[in-house]
């Protein structure tokens, strides 16, 4: 009996890191960088201009991240972009499975190239200088090392090398975001990073939102992102014979995008029970109270009445609408069920047996107009 029961928790465990893995290896469109990244030169061209700019989560191949940013480095005016990679044996005494190494021919033609050190370090890559003497700074000069280490963001060498950074830009292992997000919070650092959407409602992550510290990126929630994956039994399209896999993924920033600025348009409480397109958003059931909290429950970010100024509970996703200059959020019900305000929405939250333990089904933000 006892020997069945490790068995079997060797195959949860085994499970669990398969499942983690494919959470955590996601490859970044090169498009979906530039785009995010456009928005904040738009709203600041000189945003990246003598700053040194470390990717702490690439991988072994040149990323898209890498790539851009060592592609745009003199019209960004960088003074230095710093990129590095997580051994692939640390990948996999992590995991526990079996694990692809990428290698290109730009690492396997220098003269430093180990076969063995480069699954059992980590690599450095460095721009800052014209290497090949063609008059200006790009990809062609990039060069790299082995790093002492496996080039774990946590290591004193990889944080070393963020506290020399100003920014940091990465698609950080899903599965480490709230260590990830911890180790470069209250650094001072501008970042930008991809994230689960959940994660607004993490007890480490939303006081930031509330004080209006960090915000949603760029990107429009809706549809979520499509990166490229190395799973092939886990995939939701094929591109150009490149396997991919939609996430519920978004940009997390403090940096600042006009996006963000522009005010929701709303329409009163009346016009949205006579228009919305949301059929059951109607006189019956829209903008009941909580049982237990001064507020209202609006289901949808584009039924907010234009005519209400009390407290209202609204979708996570309303943070992609968020304008600070319209709206202040006041709290939440659920960052992860931590220093939460237990509301109830009367008479929509039931289960068979009637209400939920006094809880919602869904997370809400709770937000009231500025005056």
């Amino acid at each position: 009996m006892a020997m069945h029961k490790a068995v079997n928790q060797m195959a949860n465990t085994k499970l669990t890191n398969a499942r983690e893995a494919k959470q955590d290896e996601f490859y970044t469109q090169y498009y979906d960088i530039e785009r995010e990244v456009e928005a904040y030169l738009d709203y600041n061209p000189d945003v990246f201009r003598g700053k040194t700019v470390l990717l702490p989560c690439d991988d072994p191949e040149w990323s898209n991240f890498t790539k851009y940013f060592a592609q745009n480095f003199e019209r960004l005016g960088l003074k230095k972009l710093i990129s590095t990679s997580y051994a692939i044996d640390r990948k996999q005494e992590r995991y526990g499975i079996q694990l692809s190494l990428f290698e290109t021919e730009f690492e396997t033609r220098a003269p430093h190239y180990d076969a063995k050190k480069t699954r059992s370090h980590g690599k450095i890559f460095i721009l800052d200088r014209d290497e090949n003497s063609d008059s200006r700074i790009d990809i062609n000069d990039l060069k790299w090392q082995y790093l002492k280490g496996d080039g774990d963001f946590r290591s004193k060498e990889v944080t070393k090398l963020r506290d020399e950074a100003d920014v940091i830009v990465t698609n950080p292992p899903f599965s480490l975001f709230r260590e990830f997000f911890a180790w470069i919070v209250d650094t001072g650092k501008l970042f930008v990073m991809i994230a689960n959407k959940n994660c607004v409602t993490y007890k480490e992550l939303f006081p930031y939102i509330r004080g209006n510290k960090i915000w949603s990126g760029r990107r429009e929630w809706a549809g979520g992102m499509w990166f490229e994956t190395k799973y092939s039994d886990d995939v939701d399209k094929v591109v150009n014979g490149i396997d991919m896999k939609n996430v519920p993924a978004i940009w997390i920033s403090n940096i600042d995008h006009g996006r963000r600025h522009h005010p929701l348009e709303l329409m009163t409480m009346g016009d949205n029970l006579k228009y919305s397109k949301h059929k059951d958003l109607n006189a019956k059931n829209a903008y009941k109270r909580y049982d237990n909290y001064d507020a209202i429950e609006i289901p949808y970010t584009d039924a907010i009445p234009s005519d209400y100024n009390g407290v209202m509970g609204v979708p996570i996703s309303f943070l992609d609408k968020y304008c600070p200059e319209q709206f202040e959020i006041l709290n939440a019900n659920d960052y992860r069920r931590d220093n939460t305000v237990p509301i109830k929405p009367h008479g929509l939250i039931k289960d068979k047996e009637g209400a939920i333990d006094g809880k919602p089904t869904y997370a809400r933000i709770l937000i009231r107009k500025r005056q």
